[in-house]
């Protein structure tokens, strides 16, 4: 979940030196973080130009699937298929979690090859289950109807978070 929306009212926390940690996140908690998010961002370049987009997505062993409108995004990506995608969780200015992902950018057919066809049928049901009507007549973003999945290279993520003030009770008992 995106909750940066919700950060935004609130009134900065006060940490000092050295109560904020930011640590690595395993493979085990990015996997966690890309499956249940739905929205992220991709960004691609070509040439001197780099560009960052959000996008819907879902995750599904190894694979990020979601579908997009032709246009400049995909025209660009018929030339450089390596992207980048980030999801992050936005709790607060020093509560948050972001992962970043490299990797390769494939778009679907619905003809084709029986497996170009079997990976296309995976990934309207996959965007199925996170817009309802994708590809029907009820589809509430019909234009988008380019379906791609991003084979996840390499994931790296971080967490921040505000150490938890010390009680007397927790600093009496330190200095047992």
């Amino acid at each position: 979940m995106h909750r940066e929306s919700a950060a935004k009212g609130a009134s900065v926390p006060t940490a000092r030196p050295g109560d904020v940690q930011i640590r690595e996140l395993s493979r085990a908690e990015i996997e966690q973080i890309l499956q249940r998010n739905r929205v992220g961002r991709i960004a691609f370049s070509f040439h001197d130009r780099v560009d960052i987009q959000p996008i819907h997505y879902i995750y599904d062993h190894g694979w990020l699937y979601g579908r997009t409108s032709e246009g400049e995004k995909i025209s660009t990506l018929k030339h450089n298929q390596w992207v980048a995608f980030e999801i992050d969780e936005i709790d607060g200015l020093f509560e948050w979690r972001s992962v970043v992902i490299h990797g390769s950018f494939w778009t679907l057919s619905p003809v084709g090859s029986p497996r170009a066809e079997e990976l296309w049928a995976k990934a309207a049901k996959l965007v199925a289950q996170i817009v309802p009507g994708a590809l029907t007549d009820t589809d509430p973003v019909a234009f988008r109807h380019t379906l791609f999945r991003i084979a996840v290279g390499d994931a790296h993520g971080r967490e921040a978070k505000v150490k938890p003030p010390q009680t007397a009770d927790s600093r009496g008992m330190e200095e047992i």
